[in-house]
C-alpha cells in the first residue's frame, strides 16, 4: 500500500478556492443554487462536514464537474485521516492464500 505523505486538502476547501472565490460567489448564493442550507454547505466550506453522494451530484450539476471528482477528494481526504488518525487497522493480518481458497 503505497501511503500519501502530505495531507489531501478537504474538498471544501478545493470548492471554495478553486470555484467559488474565483467566480466571486457567496456561501449564501451557492447554497441556494445547490438546494441545500447555509448551514450545509458551510460545514463542508470549513471541513466540519463531508460531501456526500448527494452533494456530489449537486457540485458536479452546478460547476460543471463530475460527482466522481468530489467523491474522490472526500475520499482520499477520509482515508488519509483513517490512516493517519489511527493505528488500530496495522492490527489486522492479513489472510493467507490457504484461508483465501477455503472462502
Amino acid at each position: 500500500m503505497t501511503t500519501m505523505k502530505r495531507q489531501p486538502s478537504h474538498p471544501g476547501y478545493i470548492l471554495k478556492k478553486d470555484y467559488l472565490e474565483p467566480l466571486n460567489i457567496s456561501i449564501t448564493g451557492m447554497s441556494e443554487t445547490l438546494g441545500v442550507s447555509r448551514k450545509t454547505l458551510s460545514k463542508i466550506l470549513n471541513g466540519r462536514g463531508s460531501v456526500t453522494p448527494d452533494m456530489a451530484l449537486r457540485l458536479s450539476r452546478a460547476l460543471n464537474t463530475t460527482p466522481r471528482l468530489w467523491l474522490n477528494l472526500q475520499n482520499s481526504y477520509d482515508l488519509w485521516h483513517a490512516e493517519h488518525l489511527s493505528s488500530a487497522w496495522k492490527d489486522v493480518r492479513p489472510l493467507t492464500s490457504q484461508a483465501l481458497n477455503s472462502v
